[in-house]
């Protein structure tokens, strides 16, 4: 049995289809990470398997539960923790577990032991009795995933976890979603944070405006693309145009970032294609910053793919990790 499964699935919302004639599938106990720019439609799919959303087409599953026909069966199934910390910055961090544990369902005792286990799994026993308010953004972040973990979910979803996390913090939170994939819970994970994805998913599906454009494991993703990848950042940054009709000879996919002014296209014949790239662009009289030869990285397919760098979501509606009562 899948963890999730959708077939030709499409939600709109007036002309724009943010999830357009999807499908996928992914098996249990595993990480499956959702990938893509801005507005490509990956928290549309968490809302809609998490039946926060009703599909407009096609079909969507967790554990072989229809989420439309069977929506209660998959809340009791499902945890959430959407792009924002779910919780309320004036009670106690051991009250929002408590009280998400009592939502659930859980008898006062078993809703009291789980919310003490959790908090020491996550490193808030501490501070358990104090206002979140109080909180950093790693342990809020924290504290609302072990919220969403209260009800022991068999499938959890995970949208942008590590969010503005400072690097230590989205450690701690790599090693628990590691923990509980080692204890039966299937993740779907939505990031923008590549080497995240590279890190913990097992598969990976790249989106953009909507559709599916590839999928695979990070090495195969990466395979696909084929040799290497050459990058240089121009002096001058009236220089695009030329260079980019300089290096199309060299390969049909080179991109340019605006921010950095840096040009990057996949190569073949490794060092000799970053010789024959430095000679033409020195033929031209194209000054250059820097130069380099390196091998293709989960950036490097998303950015081929999708002609996008990676960055974070603009700000949305928080979704509620809560079960519906």
């Amino acid at each position: 049995m899948n963890a999730f499964e959708v077939n030709h699935l499409v939600k709109c919302f007036g002309k724009l289809c943010a999830v357009d004639d999807i499908t996928l599938s992914a098996p249990e106990n595993k990480i499956f990470g959702l990938l893509g720019p801005n507005g490509a439609g990956k928290t549309t799919m968490i809302k809609i398997l998490s039946t926060l959303y009703v599909p407009d087409k096609g079909s969507a599953s967790v554990l072989g539960f229809d989420v439309v026909k069977e929506a209660e069966k998959v809340r009791e199934t499902i945890g959430l923790a959407g792009q924002y910390a779910a919780v309320d910055e004036f009670q106690t961090g051991y009250e929002n577990v408590y009280m998400t544990g009592r939502l659930y369902g859980l008898r006062r005792a078993e809703a009291k032991k789980r919310t003490h286990d959790l908090l020491e799994r996550l490193d808030l026993s501490e501070a358990a009795h104090r206002p979140v308010r109080t909180y950093s953004g790693g342990m809020r972040r924290r504290l609302d995933v072990g919220a969403s973990l209260v009800g022991r979910p068999k499938v959890l979803f995970l949208d942008e976890p590590t969010t503005g996390l400072d690097p230590k913090s989205r450690q701690d939170i790599w090693q628990i979603i590691r923990e509980l994939v080692r204890d039966g819970t299937s993740i779907l994970l939505t990031t923008q944070y590549l080497e995240e994805a590279d890190e913990l998913a097992d598969q990976i599906a790249i989106i953009n405006e909507g559709k599916v454009i590839d999928t695979g494991t990070s090495d195969e993703l990466k395979t696909r693309l084929g040799g290497d990848i050459v990058e240089f950042e121009l002096s001058n940054p009236s220089d695009k145009e030329q260079a980019l009709e300089l290096v199309r000879k060299f390969s049909h996919a080179p991109n340019y970032d605006e921010n950095s002014h840096m040009v990057s296209l996949p190569v073949s014949g490794g060092a000799s294609g970053l010789v024959d790239i430095a000679g033409a662009l020195s033929q031209a009289k194209l000054q250059i910053l820097s130069l380099s030869l390196h091998r293709p990285s989960l950036d490097d397919v998303f950015l081929t793919l999708t002609g996008d760098k990676p960055r974070l979501n603009q700000p949305e509606p928080k979704t509620d990790r809560r079960p519906h009562q």
